[in-house]
């Protein structure tokens, strides 16, 4: 991978060009190891860069998160966050570079918009946040809605994801410092993962990228039905984000909290927590799952 991450000397935003903002970097690093003192060499780290995620010319989020994939965390950003309710309602998605980090420039729809400045908050963006974006426990407390799906997942197609999670995974592999979110079929398939320093982003990510498969007609590729599969914990926001998109279940290689757990039940998201070789807890709706 490139050993550098230039910054453009453009003091406006420039045409987006991937070679000049890797996900990770060669960086020279020093091994201390107990009774065998210090050995330098070299490490590949992980590349984390603002993204600012603009909404028909205003700047409404800025985000952590790896350089890849960004028009799909922009779609799924807008939907998992209630700012859009359809792809149809997004005109136009393209990445900018800007002297300071990236800019995604998202066109939607008028009425969208208008609702989106009558919330509008300033956020900044965090690889663990908690509650990004809400100002006030009224916002917080605002109804989630629920999902309604016949799917039934056989437990043997989740061991069988979880199996192939790793080898899906290229940049934890090169440097053991991010996320995954995977979308796995019925019978266990992976059909599309994305990858980012949060775990948050990598579920919009895939969001984005599921929502735009549908919306272009290429179910074929797997994304009509299908659970998600996060190598990460189970917060209160990995399953509102899952609710929102419509998603039935979230299954996580970690644990979910009580809230998480409780919003799963009331939206409808089987909720399976440490997924980890061939066990797993069910949380939320087991009555989903298959027998054994």
């Amino acid at each position: 991978m490139s050993t550098s991450c230039p910054l453009p000397s453009a003091s406006g935003p420039v045409e987006f060009d991937p070679a000049d903002w890797p996900t990770a970097r060669t960086l020279p690093v020093s091994r201390i190891r107990a009774g065998a003192g210090v050995r330098e060499g070299e490490d590949e780290i992980v590349e984390e860069v603002p993204v600012a995620l603009v909404f028909n010319g205003i700047s409404h989020a800025v985000m952590l998160a790896s350089p890849a994939d960004l028009e799909d965390f922009a779609l799924g950003f807008a939907l998992s966050e209630g700012i859009v309710a359809s792809v149809a309602e997004v005109f136009d998605r393209e990445v900018f570079a800007a002297p300071q980090g990236l800019e995604v420039r998202v066109e939607i729809a008028a009425q969208r918009f208008l609702a989106l400045k009558e919330r509008r908050r300033s956020l900044v963006g965090r690889t663990g946040c908690g509650l990004c974006g809400v100002d006030s426990l009224s916002e917080f407390e605002r109804p989630q809605g629920s999902v309604a799906s016949g799917l039934r997942l056989d437990p043997a197609a989740i061991f069988s994801a979880l199996g192939a999670l790793a080898g899906c995974q290229p940049l934890r592999e090169a440097t053991g410092a991010v996320h995954a979110a995977a979308w796995v079929t019925p019978d266990g398939r992976i059909a599309a993962v994305r990858e980012d320093v949060g775990r948050h982003n990598a579920l919009d990510k895939l969001v984005g990228w599921r929502a735009a498969s549908l919306a272009g007609g290429r179910a074929g590729e797997g994304a009509q039905e299908g659970f998600v599969l996060v190598s990460s914990r189970a917060s209160y926001e990995m399953v509102q984000k899952t609710a929102r998109a419509g998603i039935p279940a979230l299954v996580a290689v970690s644990a979910p909290t009580a809230m998480a757990v409780r919003l799963a039940q009331e939206s409808g998201v089987a909720l399976m927590g440490f997924a980890r070789g061939d066990r797993l807890v069910a949380y939320a709706h087991a009555e989903r799952l298959l027998p054994a």
